[in-house]
């Protein structure tokens, strides 16, 4: 508080803002309440000037991406020495990407240190327009009131996801010493950050005794994707549990994580770039060692898969989140192999079928030449053709209901459930594939119960409450107790009740006429056979693998919209029918 405010100002243009005091102009002295005091020098934090308009108003600058000035997009500050019920207005006034989710509705997240909870800003507060006053411009104008004088507010994007927190994580899984999981080094930042590889799969997949299936999901490449840390966390945490979707998938597939590809624009607070600002999702045709080692250490890594022998590299996964569109959407490849083409888009309509916040309108395939040195691109083309790569992306803002079509804002929960979407869908395809085999339930042991119902007792009790009583027929009299009679009396009661013979007490003068209790017409079944004893579980036999699927493409039309009937042939049948 008791620093001055020119030499904050001075040292904010190397970086973020560090506890830059707004007075108005001719206050000399120590900062008064109600002075804010403005804060981004934590890990990713972004905020590079304030601006005192007057009073009540602040022009606040994104600082841009380290070496990189084009990107402005990420922000996150922090703002405290407020006096209560001050309102001010906040003008983000410098990001760079004029079409995004503001136009769509979406508002900053905010939390102060008594509600430590993020929660979104209401609609009515937040504008994203043009102004006059900053070169006819767009701005997002955030209207705020102080509720606290002790409390310190910050702001931001959307859910911060520190390089610190993804690291604590990774040390608390490891503190569980779980065997199906190892996190081992695969390089080191520019800044000496750690690159961390994560696999999960059965114990004895970790040595590779027989050809094993592998899956590369890759975290975090642009810094500013937040979204993709919480959605590569549900991954993890539910492979590492004990569902039976995980036990299943670890016993068939390993899993190669690398959870945050950009630690240092991450802790630095980048939007795209790394600390020398590179876009490393466009630099993978040229990789550096020097330049950007955290892509080489991965290029080279996923080299090392693809050549050897034991191991089959199906699927390549990188995860990203978009700015401007609602959803969960997938960018995939097209090819000139039909076959190969119709392998490609099952995984998307699987993925489609698994999540209700999934966007077919923005799903494509592609070959777009400006993407072209994109991880979906370049390793499609480097790899061998059983290899998929795809490019998932969530929506920073949320999705619209399939049904209702109401808007549903993503929480932090939403992405985790997204991961967790993702590895059930992995578990369908390999069921469709034929890779794992649906095999049935085994059969349990069946108990008997040693003595019969005693239902006359039951239907004597039903009938005082029965206004209409009924009546069985009289039946001759058995001489010998058939061994389907005695067993017909131990089953439920249902089955005791709807069966027409009496209870056989050996004496002559049984009473031939016995009421029963009502039963719905629905629950009277014909008495089941026998139930026996089973002294082993009943093991079902193994079944035969199974063929690839024969895929139509008429059912995926609607999900990649390209006109595959062409190459199909029957674009020329229906020439021939008219």
């Amino acid at each position: 508080m008791d620093s001055d405010s020119e030499d904050s100002e001075n040292e904010s243009g190397l970086g973020n803002v560090t506890r830059v005091v707004m007075r108005p102009p001719g206050h000399s002295g120590k900062a008064k309440r109600g002075h804010l005091c403005f804060d981004a020098s934590f890990e990713t934090g972004n905020l590079g000037r304030v601006d005192l308009i007057n009073e009540y108003e602040y022009d606040l600058f994104i600082r841009p991406d380290t070496c990189n000035p084009r990107l402005r997009f990420w922000f996150n500050f922090a703002v405290d020495n407020a006096r209560i019920d001050q309102h001010v207005i906040f003008n983000i006034v410098n990001i760079s990407k004029k079409r995004n989710c503001f136009q769509l509705g979406m508002t900053p997240l905010i939390k102060s240190t008594s509600r430590n909870k993020w929660q979104r800003m209401p609609n009515k507060f937040v504008h994203y327009h043009r102004s006059i006053y900053h070169q006819n411009n767009y701005i997002l104008s955030l209207i705020f009131g102080f509720d606290r004088e002790d409390d310190s507010y910050q702001f931001a994007l959307t859910y911060p996801y520190s390089y610190s927190k993804c690291q604590l994580h990774l040390e608390l899984i490891e503190k569980r010493k779980v065997p199906h999981f190892t996190r081992e080094l695969l390089g080191t930042s520019v800044q000496n950050r750690r690159l961390d590889l994560l696999t999960i799969t059965h114990p004895k997949n970790m040595v590779a005794a027989e050809k094993l299936r592998v899956i590369i999901i890759l975290g975090r490449i642009h810094p500013g994707e937040s979204p993709t840390s919480y959605v590569c966390q549900g991954i993890i945490d539910f492979l590492i549990s004990n569902h039976p979707i995980a036990q299943t998938l670890r016993e068939h597939v390993v899993f190669k994580i690398i959870p945050m590809m950009n630690p240092d624009g991450v802790f630095l607070g980048n939007y795209r770039s790394t600390l020398m600002g590179i876009d490393l999702n466009r630099a993978w045709h040229q990789v550096s060692e020097w330049i950007h080692p955290t892509l080489h250490a991965t290029l080279s890594f996923i080299n090392s898969l693809h050549q050897d022998k034991n191991l089959e590299l199906d699927f390549i996964l990188d995860l990203h989140a978009h700015s401007s569109l609602k959803g969960v959407f997938v960018y995939g490849n097209t090819y000139d192999d039909v076959y190969r083409f119709e392998r490609h888009i099952v995984f998307p309509k699987l993925l489609a079928q698994n999540t209700d916040c999934f966007a077919p309108q923005n799903t494509m395939f592609n070959r777009d030449s400006n993407k072209a040195n994109t991880a979906r691109r370049y390793l499609c083309d480097v790899l061998k053709d059983s290899v998929n790569c795809y490019s998932v992306l969530v929506s920073y803002y949320g999705y619209n209901h399939p049904v209702t079509n109401e808007h549903i804002s993503f929480t932090e929960e939403s992405y985790y459930r997204l991961g967790r979407n993702i590895v059930q869908t992995y578990l369908e395809y390999y069921k469709v594939t034929g890779v794992i085999h649906v095999t049935e339930q085994p059969k349990t042991k069946v108990k008997v119960r040693k003595s019969p119902l005693r239902f006359g007792r039951s239907s004597h009790r039903k009938s005082r409450t029965r206004k209409k009583k009924r009546h069985l027929k009289p039946e001759p009299k058995k001489k010998e107790t058939s061994a389907s009679d005695t067993n017909a009396t131990s089953g439920d009661e249902n089955e005791a009740s709807c069966s027409s013979s009496s209870e056989d007490d050996g004496s002559p003068s049984a009473v031939p006429w016995r009421p029963v209790p009502r039963i719905r017409p629905h629950t009277c079944l014909p008495p089941r056979p026998p139930k026996m004893e089973v002294e082993e579980p009943l093991r079902t036999a193994e079944l035969p693998p199974l063929s690839p699927p024969k895929l139509s493409i008429i059912d995926f039309n609607n999900l990649t919209r390209l006109g595959v009937d062409r190459a199909n042939g029957r674009g020329k049948s229906r020439k021939k029918r008219k």
